[in-house]
């Protein structure tokens, strides 16, 4: 591991991310939207109401965001509300 990598590896909390995720299952299964920890409490996979595949959600950005899509999407990780409803209109596209 480089040195860069090794300063990432320090600045990130698995449990703070795991919290977070944990906070962003409960607000989306509030609305009613299936969502299930997984790998450790290091993902969050969000199932589709439609056929399809499930949309894999991440703490990323030093713990600063959520991030899906290949992290082309992210929301603020101190905003799960608002993270679940940018996933309903992603895995829900009018």
């Amino acid at each position: 591991m480089n040195s860069i990598m090794a300063l990432l590896a320090n600045m990130t909390n698995p449990q703070d991310e795991a919290d977070k995720l944990l906070r962003l299952q409960v607000e989306l299964v509030r609305i009613g939207v299936r969502a299930e920890l997984r790998d450790n409490n290091s993902a969050l996979m969000v199932l589709r109401p439609d056929p399809g595949l499930p949309v894999w959600v991440f703490v990323g950005y030093s713990g600063a965001y959520y991030s899906w899509d290949n992290a082309n999407d992210r929301h603020p990780a101190s905003d799960p509300q608002g993270t679940a409803q940018a996933l309903v209109k992603y895995i829900k596209p009018s």
